[in-house]
């Protein structure tokens, strides 16, 4: 978007040729009408969305170029705030286009994309991006009515200007710094687990896509650093999927990766990042060097922030993991501050830093897609982004502690939660519209087990799951009234439990011998069971933990012990 390039004055500034329509609230570009130009950049409203063809007529024939579109009326000398001539003002709130930056910016691609506008530029922004073909360790699509988990993979390879001197300037590129960023279905939530990279983990086969067209198995190994799921024996981040999957059971679907250039570029392009630490910081490998207190940091300095592993804690690779998290915190509340939402020049600066530094899978590369992926993104709350990460212990079977292993107690019942859509923060809407259902629907009068009258169908629960809850109700629960139904239409997340109005009384009961919730309870109709009785109705679904476990034992609340923070919040480090 270059000035010069397309034929105007030296002193134009290219940011100022960006000017908001208060028609849309999103900026367009607007060129002199007096001076030759090549084609524009078409607006949102005369290309439509991504992807589709330009209307009839406007298509050139073999040879021929489009011609020019009519002429705009010219601008009056004095336009009102807003119009072309003067920068525009902070966008009325319905109307601004807000986003949030992810994990070091993967995700600054929206900012362009839904303030900017523009499908040429937007395509050229997806040329900046690399993808790599993973096969199957990706999902063949993305689906906005679904929750999705991205595998964010930041990469320790020392490609790019002035990054020749870091640490091992020959490295192929392992899994330095790993998120996986879970975002729920309905969009309330988001959580991004961080993996450390020196977890003890078993890497598995992987089929890889070769230059030349072919497919190459890499063996798998056992018992080994997670970092090296990729880069080493030429695994590519499909491996890092797979292997993500192998330890915690949560299937990423896509994978986005970035390397040093990505903290260093995307920092600068929003006049840097602010920064607390709790007391004054020099390590003389990393060259960070920063008073206690509030800092701005920027390029390689920013770049020494996050590298850092001496400078906090005990110097282990868990404390810079913290230390990350609160930098990328920050960074995402900076990314959506009406100062960056409103600075044309910086939507710019940023989308071509980020998209340069960006490779993701195939399945995503397109600019359809990467758009619709970060307006989902931008509809979770920050207070409602929890960073954590994998709960884990040091490795036993060391004398001198380097590496960790999954905590056994608490691990599983994290994955447990991204796998449910389970949020991790408490999202005031959903918590009161909860109280309001148990007040509702679990308070009141319980019939006896001996009264409680049900049908079990298994809606997604592991198999043999309505048979063995049967015989649990029946010889434990003293619910002899029971029967197993078979298998549901079709799989539910959520166990469920469907009664009449003259039925509450035992829907009750069945809600306290199960640990259900108000909102598993689902007032309609009766049926009638084998002997044609009036009956209740409950459907496992794939929360369903097992006969005789209640519901409620274990995903109600992030575990105690777990360690979180959340987007929203200030904190210092160190």
């Amino acid at each position: 978007m270059d000035a010069q390039e397309r034929g105007r004055a030296e002193d134009i500034d290219p940011a100022d040729q960006w000017v908001l329509n208060p028609n849309t609230g999103e900026y367009e570009l607007r060129l002199p009408d007096s001076v030759p130009q090549s084609p524009p950049v078409p607006s949102p409203r005369r290309m439509g969305a991504p992807g589709r063809e330009a209307a009839p007529g406007r298509e050139a024939a073999p040879g021929r170029e489009v011609p020019p579109p009519r002429r705009r009326r010219a601008v009056p000398e004095e336009p009102p705030p807003g119009r072309r001539g003067r920068r525009p003002g902070k966008p009325k709130a319905k109307k601004a286009k807000k986003a949030l930056m992810w994990t070091g910016g993967t995700m600054a691609f929206v900012l362009v994309a839904t303030a900017v506008g523009g499908y040429f530029y937007l395509k050229h922004l997806e040329g900046n991006v690399t993808t790599t073909d993973v096969g199957d360790a990706a999902a063949s699509s993305f689906r906005k009515d679904e929750a999705f988990n991205i595998l964010i993979i930041g990469t320790d390879k020392r490609t790019g200007a002035g990054n020749e001197g870091y640490g091992d300037k020959n490295s192929v590129g392992h899994a330095d710094t790993t998120i996986l960023l879970h975002v729920a279905k309905d969009r309330s939530n988001a959580t991004a687990l961080s993996i450390p990279r020196d977890l003890i983990v078993d890497i598995p086969d992987c089929e890889t896509k070769q230059e030349d067209g072919t497919t190459e198995v890499v063996p798998g190994l056992q018992g080994v650093r997670f970092n090296r799921s990729l880069g080493e024996s030429g695994r590519d981040p499909g491996c890092a999927m797979r292997t993500v999957k192998e330890f915690s059971g949560i299937v990423p679907d896509h994978f986005m990766m970035v390397d040093f250039n990505a903290v260093k570029t995307l920092t600068t392009a929003v006049d840097g990042v602010p920064v607390c630490l709790n007391r004054a910081i020099y390590d003389d490998k990393s060259k960070l060097d920063l008073p206690a207190g509030e800092s701005t940091i920027e390029g390689e300095q920013a770049l020494a922030f996050v590298r850092t592993r001496k400078a906090f804690g005990n110097s282990s690779d868990l404390d810079r993991i913290k230390v990350q998290q609160q930098f990328l915190g920050s960074l995402m509340r900076k990314m959506s501050s009406s100062d960056t939402l409103t600075s044309p020049k910086k939507l710019i600066k940023l989308a071509e830093a980020a998209t340069e530094a960006l490779t993701v899978d195939k399945a995503i590369g397109k600019v359809g897609t990467l758009k619709d992926i970060a307006l989902e993104l931008k509809k979770v709350p920050p207070k409602n982004i929890t960073f954590t990460t994998v709960p884990v212990k040091d490795n036993p079977a060391e004398v001198i502690k380097a590496t960790v292993v999954v905590e056994e107690t608490t691990a599983p019942q994290v994955f447990d939660m991204i796998r449910n859509d389970v949020s991790f923060t408490e999202v005031k809407a959903q918590k009161k519209k909860e109280k309001a259902a148990v007040a509702a629907r679990l308070k009141g009068p319980k019939a006896d087990a001996s009264e409680v009258r049900v049908r079990i169908l298994n809606g997604g629960a592991e198999s043999g799951s309505a048979q063995n809850q049967l015989l649990y109700l029946q010889n434990d629960a003293g619910v002899l009234k029971s029967e197993n139904a078979g298998n549901a239409d079709a799989a539910q997340a959520k166990t469920t439990l469907e009664y009449a109005p003259d039925q509450a009384d035992q829907a009750r009961r069945l809600a306290a011998i199960m640990g259900l919730s108000g909102s598993a309870l689902k007032p309609g109709e009766s049926v009638e069971n084998a002997q044609g009785l009036p009956t209740m109705t409950l459907v496992l679904g794939k929360d369903f933990r097992g006969a005789g476990v209640k519901l409620n034992a274990t995903s109600a609340k992030t575990p105690d012990s777990v360690q979180k923070s959340t987007a929203d919040k200030v904190q210092c480090a160190g």
